[in-house]
């Protein structure tokens, strides 16, 4: 599969999810650089937007609510209170796994940001912020 082709499928893992909770898709850039063929879509309702990047695999995963930004890593640490607890981003050769470690995050974990207000994903990024004084973001 070229990139578009494993974007939309792998937006197909994570779209009825999204929908659900409002969210509509569009891809919003695909292309070549000097890293090898890109795309990037966006999940978005309101002032909620869930960015996804892919070029081989599912890449970043940036969650915006408003002017606050989290990774997907920040966003599980403030969540689960632990580092590297989620799902993804998992490691395998099929770059839809991604998609599905993903999914499965978003499903047990991430409430706040699917049907949170924005008061309580602020709760998060404040949190993570806190975190990140005390604790090493190095694996032990």
């Amino acid at each position: 599969m070229d990139v578009l082709e494993t974007l939309e499928a792998g937006v197909l893992i994570i779209s009825a999810l999204m929908a659900e909770h409002g969210f509509s898709y569009s891809v919003s850039a695909a292309g070549a650089s000097s890293g090898g063929t890109f795309a990037s879509a966006d999940f978005v309702r309101g002032n909620h937007r869930l960015e996804l990047h892919l070029r081989h695999s599912l890449g970043l995963v940036t969650y915006h609510v408003g002017s606050h930004t989290l990774s997907h890593e920040d966003f599980m640490w403030s969540v689960l209170g632990e580092r590297w607890r989620g799902h993804y981003p998992g490691f395998s050769e099929d770059p839809l796994d991604g998609f599905r470690n993903l999914r499965q995050d978003l499903a047990e974990h991430g409430g706040v940001f699917l049907s949170g207000t924005d008061a309580e994903f602020l709760t998060c990024a404040n949190h993570v912020s806190l975190l990140k004084l005390k604790e090493s973001r190095l694996p032990s």
